[in-house]
């Protein structure tokens, strides 16, 4: 999307042979806070924060993802 060849969601899901609801999903797990992605990196993450359940809605202010979102730091 960033590169400019696919101009929709559509496009792209049309493309990779997935559900465009599928991509939005997915596409919404860039707007995690850094500390969140960096946990994730880590493998330092809650053994409850799986895929599935991060493609719930989740806020999109980073402090309030941190405070949503739990992470261990000690794992």
């Amino acid at each position: 999307m960033d590169s400019g060849k696919f101009a929709t969601i559509c496009e792209l899901a049309e493309r990779e042979e997935i559900a465009p609801s599928y991509v939005t999903r997915v596409l919404r797990l860039t707007l995690l806070a850094p500390d969140i992605v960096q946990a994730i990196l880590d493998g330092k993450q809650a053994l409850e924060m799986t895929l599935v359940r991060m493609q719930e809605p989740f806020p999109t202010e980073w402090s309030d993802q941190t405070k949503k979102i739990i992470f261990l730091s000690d794992r």
